[in-house]
């Protein structure tokens, strides 16, 4: 009977103690709480995606002429083989070059979109007139890590993602998830930069890293009790094991004597 009684006040104690670490404050959780009922912010921000070493970009020139624009698209398989022609990306290389057909290497790192067009425009104006030109990035995904409900790696469909939607493709943070100091981590060519931003203050919506980059990383890491909690689960699992050994063995030695 004492043997429950210690037992069953153990296990209590062991399930209150996360219980008391896990409550957390309005201020929190909360995002933008220095945001007003009604207020417009006009933000600035120019957020233009450039290119880096390794994208994938797919680039597709079409003329009023289709037969004049095919040396300019390349395209892999064929239909005597029963598969459908798929056109072929280009990998930008650590030159930050690609190699077009007929125009030979092109550099694309650290251009935009907008601003390759105009390049290539302008490279291929002795050779077709009005072309027009689609380029897209096939590898541009964001890494969602940390205290979030479904962390992993996802692909962005258009050409500009926001953090807030980065974290919504992860279902959110959690609630042990430290809201006013999530990290991203930007790789450009080589160089890593560290950027932290306070999702709980309106001014995150005018941070550099407010619209994300291909290939960028979010981690959001654990609050305080987070991380004494995850310290009490493991003392509680040390514990509740010494104390079942010890129970045993007191039992065993019992039924001895």
């Amino acid at each position: 009977m004492i043997l429950k009684k210690i037992n069953f006040n153990s296990l209590l104690v062991l399930g209150i103690i996360p219980l008391i670490f896990s409550c957390a404050s309005r201020k929190d959780v909360v995002y933008f709480q220095d945001a007003s009922a009604f207020e417009t912010i006009v933000s600035d921000n120019t957020h233009t995606n450039k290119f880096k070493v390794d994208d994938v970009v797919n680039i597709h020139i079409s003329t009023l002429d289709p037969l004049a624009s095919v040396p300019f698209n390349l395209f892999k398989g064929s239909d005597e083989s029963g598969m459908r022609p798929q056109q072929v990306d280009y990998i930008i290389d650590k030159n930050g070059e690609i190699d077009f057909p007929v125009i030979g290497k092109i550099r694309l790192v650290g251009l935009s979109s907008e601003e390759t067009k105009i390049l290539l425009t302008e490279k291929l104006k002795d050779y077709l007139k009005d072309p027009i030109i689609n380029i897209r990035i096939q590898n541009f995904t964001v890494t969602v890590l940390g205290e979030v409900n479904t962390p992993g790696t996802y692909p962005v469909n258009g050409e500009q993602i926001t953090i807030l939607e980065a974290i919504g493709l992860a279902n959110d943070l959690t609630i042990k998830g430290k809201r006013n100091n999530v990290m991203v981590i930007r790789d450009f060519n080589g160089t890593k930069v560290y950027t932290r931003l306070d999702l709980t203050k309106k001014e995150a919506l005018s941070s550099p890293v407010f619209y994300l980059t291909q290939n960028d990383v979010v981690y959001v890491e654990p609050n305080n009790s987070a991380i004494k909690t995850s310290t009490l689960d493991n003392r509680a699992s040390i514990y509740l094991s010494v104390f079942s050994l010890l129970v045993t063995s007191t039992i065993l030695i019992l039924r001895t004597n």
